[in-house]
């Protein structure tokens, strides 16, 4: 019923949202000094959009992607998204760009977390100028109709490979979040059977690898309450109306409200200063804002078999660490890892994966030898700074690019 009861609310304020999305346009336009009430006026209508921003929707944004400058030439080239692959739950993305060949092909593993892969919109942006691009471009599951299976962690895993298969032998994996843990699995599994077309190097970014070491309030979370809670408390069921009606979710709705809260005064100072700038006539900042605010609410439900499996496998059993993760029936073994160059990544504030968690990996990949091995600690930057941002573009990425050319020799 929860989700049933959260579709009502989503309807009214779906109508609430059109309408002060309209009624701050036309106070907006109100003409200097007209009865003396325009500073008022814009105030309202600031107010307004201030409240149309907050919508929450559910389907994935434009990349907008259409064109890159490259490095070195300094040449832009243009850039055509194209579906290379598509499965029940996820795309195999390619940004494509016009004329270019022969650059390092990067499968870059968006995380499934509650919102679209465009959250890696910046890191595609930056990747594209000297690589060649292709994202995990995961789908909605209240979209995906039950005829479609199960998509669980073993699914995951499995897509992973056959978008490394399809890409062909001499790609790279850039995984950001969540995924490190399926990332790291599947080219563990690829090692193992010797297949061609396992990954030359493998970048781990804000990953939840151990989250036995320095928990974050995030952690915590997910071992404060017994496995059996959070199926009980925190899986809904689509309703009708939609492609996927009766599939067992965690709704995005429900990732959002535990991200807002974990920084709500955070958020309402940003609603504030778009207020601000928007009474102020701050457009590029006010922009930005929504900008954020309109990738931030577009929210993504996850199979509620691959959300459950990831609480249980990945922050309360802790199963890849303890070398106990499984992808079907076979155990996993990191240590059969030995071509591919690691490279892990962590932010010095990072919040959501403390410092420590993603550099585990490179203990379990024992038997890479330590001229392939690499670790990044990014001072003064939390978890999206690590994949986003000024310090992203000019500190990590440098790095990551370094690992990658280095690797495809």
């Amino acid at each position: 019923m929860r989700y049933q009861a959260y579709q009502v609310h989503a309807d009214t304020m779906a109508l609430l949202h059109f309408l002060s999305q309209t009624t701050g346009r036309v106070l907006s336009h109100i003409p200097h000094g007209w009865t003396g009430r325009q500073p008022f006026a814009h105030s309202l209508a600031a107010a307004q959009e201030v409240f149309a921003a907050t919508r929450i929707t559910h389907a994935r944004p434009d990349y907008g992607i259409n064109s890159v400058r490259l490095d070195g030439s300094g040449l832009e080239v243009t850039v055509h998204e194209e579906a290379v692959h598509v499965e029940a739950f996820g795309t195999l993305l390619h940004f494509r760009k016009e004329g270019i060949t022969g650059e390092p092909r990067v499968l870059l593993v968006a995380p499934m977390s509650g919102h679209f892969s465009t959250l890696l919109r910046d890191t595609v942006r930056t990747m594209l100028a000297d690589h060649d691009v292709y994202i995990t471009d995961w789908h909605n599951a209240r979209d995906v109709p039950l005829s479609a299976g199960r998509f669980d962690m073993d699914e995951y895993v499995h897509y992973l490979i056959l978008y490394l298969q399809i890409m062909g032998p001499g790609a790279h994996v850039v995984a950001v979040c969540q995924p490190c843990v399926a990332a790291l699995a599947a080219a563990a599994v690829m090692a193992e059977d010797q297949d061609p077309a396992q990954p030359r190097s493998l970048t781990l970014m804000a990953g939840p690898i151990d989250t036995r070491i320095n928990p974050t309030r995030v952690n915590e979370l997910a071992t404060s309450k017994p496995f059996h809670w959070f199926e009980k408390n925190l899986i809904g069921i689509v309703p009708n109306r939609y492609r996927g009606g009766l599939r067992r979710v965690y709704p995005g709705f429900v990732q959002l409200a535990a991200f807002m809260s974990m920084n709500l005064e955070r958020h309402t100072q940003s609603f504030r200063d778009l207020h601000h700038c928007l009474v102020a006539g701050d457009t590029a900042r006010a922009d930005a804002i929504r900008a954020f605010y309109k990738e931030y609410f577009a929210v993504l439900d996850l199979t509620a078999e691959f959300y459950l499996e990831t609480i249980r496998d990945v922050f309360q059993e802790h199963a890849l660490p303890k070398g106990q993760l499984e992808w079907r029936g076979r155990l996993i073994r990191p240590a059969a890892i030995r071509h591919t160059a690691l490279l892990t990544v962590e932010g010095e504030r990072d919040d959501i994966c403390a410092i420590g968690q993603t550099m585990a990996a490179q203990e379990l990949c024992s038997r890479i030898p330590s001229y392939m091995k690499l670790h990044h600690m990014q001072t003064g930057v939390g978890h999206y700074g690590v994949f986003s941002g000024r310090r992203w573009e000019q500190q990590i990425y440098p790095i990551v690019r370094d690992v990658i050319h280095s690797s495809s020799q």
